[in-house]
This record gives structure tokens, sequence and C-alpha cells, in this order.
């Protein structure tokens, strides 16, 4: 890997175009370095974690609503597919893209990774896989488009932090989607680079959508970003360019979004020739919760066993990183986050309440766990307001550890009870994560993708959606197109929930 510093430049200062972060990060797209068969294979495992939770949410009503905007710009001719209707149905690549995005989004239940900022890279996959569906790209194309958007993202959130500055983490999966579309469809480096300028610059927002009243756009949001990533790209192979230098400029995002005209962050990126293999440092979500609950969900199941009567608590507190206390802990200072009518949204954003229901019932589930009646339930608002977190420097050391190998997003749980006994353990990393206990390899993802589909698709659309994956990398571009997933007639939503809109 190599670091590239990346700062502002005055306009009295050239930089020329060659070293600017997005040129950099158009070269690494256009390098044609062949994939490794691990980065092959979990690339395919996170195609299927996709389709798995995008089947699941098919019929709640942000996907529903996205899924009727798009009916509205079907292509006779090319297209690309949405998840839940037959894939002979096109329509318009951006618009499949932004279906699918929402859809694959809406339950928080798919791939994470975590360093200076937060991502889901597994949210690059929609668009580009609709522009791949759109144009009759093979299967090897798209693993190498994926692999380049899963590289960029993951290299922008080891060296930029958004968060600080309070803007959505979309800001970098927009020019990685981008890139991989770059990638995939092999374009020059200069109008992946225009590309990439393009992305970054109209995709910068607020992380409002992620803050107090969670609402739908937190799943609209990398939705969003992906469709605009597509037109970025469209507008650049037809000639347009883009506002440049896009991170370094005098006016642009450094230096008046994020750290400011003496801002200066290091991003690493593949060197020329060396493999992209940064999906392999990602990990997904065996629970349908934000990923930095998934150790502590494990953690409650585990200690469950320990509490005989939880009207015995007298408190609980959550030692954990500076980023989980802030985020979805106490030291948000939301409110809502102790709101048993609150949104799915919010409660999946408040450790305090899933640490409490995986607790009281030892399991967890995307539908149930969140259902109002279980979130108002007396007796668990009542351990629930018992909860608290707070920052540990240990944690937040091992949040931000640069190895792989002792990155970890845990907590060490402290349970105090009334008698003055305590009950104390603690976790590091979720059973699924590659380095827990039971690290998630294909058959895990064939496994989630079984539960989360069952009596919505048939078993010979299941056979034929993982027999595709597991041969993706000899897939012609009838193959890729196959790459969808279709529920039952009688299980899709089709009306209802919906005001209807201009379209």
């Amino acid at each position: 890997m190599q670091d590239h510093v990346v700062r502002v430049y005055p306009s009295a200062e050239e930089l020329k175009k060659e070293d600017q972060l997005a040129w950099k990060m158009a070269e690494m797209a256009n390098d044609p370095v062949p994939l490794d068969d691990d980065v092959v294979e979990m690339l395919g495992n996170r195609i299927i974690d996709n389709a798995s939770v995008a089947i699941a949410s098919a019929n709640r009503t942000p996907v529903f609503n996205a899924r009727q905007q798009a009916m509205c710009f079907p292509k006779e001719k090319g297209g690309a597919s949405i998840f839940g209707l037959p894939s002979e149905k096109t329509f318009d690549c951006n618009w499949a893209a932004w279906a699918n995005g929402v859809a694959v989004r809406e339950l928080d239940f798919h791939d994470t990774f975590l360093a200076a900022d937060y991502s889901h890279p597994g949210d690059n996959i929609p668009g580009i896989l609709a522009v791949a569906q759109h144009l009759g790209k093979d299967g090897k194309s798209l693993l190498r488009g994926l692999a380049t958007a899963y590289e960029i993202q993951v290299d922008l959130v080891k060296g930029i932090c958004l968060h600080k500055h309070k803007k959505d983490h979309i800001a970098h999966l927009c020019p990685a989607t981008a890139a991989g579309i770059g990638t995939m469809l092999e374009l020059d480096t200069d109008t992946i680079y225009q590309s990439i300028g393009q992305a970054v610059h109209v995709s910068f927002s607020t992380r409002q959508s992620r803050k107090g009243v969670i609402s739908s756009w937190k799943a609209y949001a990398p939705a969003h970003a992906g469709k605009l990533a597509i037109e970025a790209v469209d507008r650049c192979m037809r000639g347009e360019g883009s506002p440049s230098p896009i991170y370094e400029g005098e006016d642009s995002v450094i230096a008046y979004m994020l750290d400011g005209k003496n801002g200066q962050y290091t991003v690493p990126l593949p060197a020329k020739g060396e493999a992209k293999r940064a999906i392999m440092e990602t990990y997904t979500k065996e629970h349908s919760a934000e990923y930095q609950a998934q150790a502590l969900i494990d953690l409650a199941f585990k200690m469950k066993t320990k509490v005989s009567n939880f009207d015995d608590i007298e408190s609980i507190v959550i030692h954990t990183s500076h980023h989980t206390h802030y985020v979805i802990g106490t030291g948000s200072g939301d409110p809502q986050k102790f709101d048993p009518k609150a949104t799915r949204e919010t409660l999946d954003h408040s450790i305090m309440y899933i640490f409490t229901v995986a607790l009281q019932d030892g399991r967890w589930h995307h539908v149930d766990s969140y259902a109002p009646e279980r979130a108002q339930r007396e007796d668990t608002v009542k351990l629930w307001k018992k909860v608290s977190t707070k920052e540990d420097p240990k944690w937040t050391q091992m949040y931000h550890d640069p190895d792989p190998n002792r990155k970890a997003f845990g907590a060490r749980i402290e349970i105090k009870f009334k008698n003055g006994e305590t009950l104390v353990d603690e976790l590091a990393r979720a059973n699924a994560h590659p380095a827990g206990a039971r690290p998630f390899q294909r058959a895990h993802y064939i496994e989630k993708f079984n539960t989360l589909t069952t009596g919505l698709i048939s078993e010979s659309e299941s056979e034929k959606f993982i027999s595709l994956v597991k041969n993706l990398p000899n897939l012609d571009s009838n193959g890729v197109r196959s790459l969808n997933v279709a529920l039952l007639p009688d299980k899709l939503k089709t009306n209802g929930g919906s005001k209807g809109g201009i379209f």
C-alpha cells in the first residue's frame, strides 16, 4: 500500500492533476490487476448477503415506495432488474439501483467497515450490478468493478473522518461506486477521475439522517449515492468534467466541510500492480442491528444465562469505545434512544435498547426485536432505563487499531445487582467477525439467505440464484442479468402504503 497525503492547496499554489487524490484513485481503478481467489469468494458472499436482506425487506414501506418509483421507468432493451420482480422485467439502471439500494439498506443487516469513519461497502453492489445488467457486462467485469469500489471506500474510511464534522458516510460511498463502474466499463483514467470528482461534489450531506428521530432516509441515503454515481459516470463518459481539485481545492470539501484550510489526511491505496484486497477487511452482520451492537448482542446472550431475575438488576454500564458511546450510546444525548415509541431506525441505533432486549430474550430477530409491542413492554422499559454507556480508552484504542487482527468493536459489561453483587464480562468481536468465535463463511451466508427468504421465494428461485453466484467468474452477460431474486407472486406487496407521487 502507498500512503497519499492530502491537504488543502490555495488557488495560487498549483496542484497538478496527477498529484490529486481523485487521480490516484482513478489510476488504481484503472489498474487491471487480477483478483485473488479469496476476494472473488468474498464478493460472491456479499452478493448473497445483499440479496438476503433485500428480499427480507421487500414489503417494508420505504422499499415498496422506492420500487414503485423505479417501476415508473421501464426499459424495453437493456435495463436492470429489481429485487422481488421477475428478472425479465427491466428498468432504467439508475432507478433499479435506487430501488435495490433501499432494499439492501433498509434492515441495516449487511456488511460494514469501521475505522476513522463508518461504512457499509455492500452499498456499492446495487449500483454497479445495475449498470452491469444494463450494459451486458460479464461476471469477471462485475467482480473487478466491485473489488475497486470496496477498495476505495475502505481506504477512504481509513484515512478521512466524516463523522467528526457531522457529514454522512455516503460521501465516501458515491466516489467508490463511480470508480467501480469505471473499472467495470474499462474507462480511461481521466474519465474515471472526472467521475470521482463529480461524485464527491454531489454527495456531501449531513449526519442528521442518523441523529435524533431517525427516519427512513437512513435507508434511502446510500441508494441516492449510488444513483448519483451512475449519473456522474454517464455525464463524464459524454465528456463533461468535474470541480478540481475536488478534495484539495481552496473552496472544496476538506477546506469547508472537514478539517479546514489546515487539514491534512493520509489515505492508503494499493500501489500499481498490487491486488485489491480491501473487502477482506470488512465484515457482515449476524444480527439486524448497528454493527457496533453485534458483539454486545452475542455477549447479552451469554450473560443472560447468569441472570435469574431482571428485577434484581440495579444498573448496567457498557464500557466501550468513543464512537459506540457517542453514536449509539448515552453519550449521544438523544432522548429518543430511550423512547419506547421510537422508530425502528432509532431503536437500531440505541445500544441501551438492543442490549436490554437481547439480554431478556436471548435471541435477536430482524422484525420481532423491533416490534412496537416488544419495545413498549413494561419490564423492558424499566430495565432499559437502567442501562448507560461509558467511554473506555482501551476500547477506543482497539476500535482504531490499524491492524485488522487487533481491531475490535466490543465492550465490557458491568451488571450491578441490588444486593451489591456484580456480573462482569466482555467480548471484543462478534462471533461472526473474521476474527470471532465463528467467522462467517460461504455456508453461513447461504444459511442467512435461506433464513431470510424462506416462504418468500420458491425453492427453484433460491437454487438458481445461489448457483449463479457460485459460478460468478464464469457468468456471461445473460448470467449477470439473471443475478436477481423474484418473490412468489402472492408474497410481493403491490399496492397500499403509498400515497402516490409525481411519477
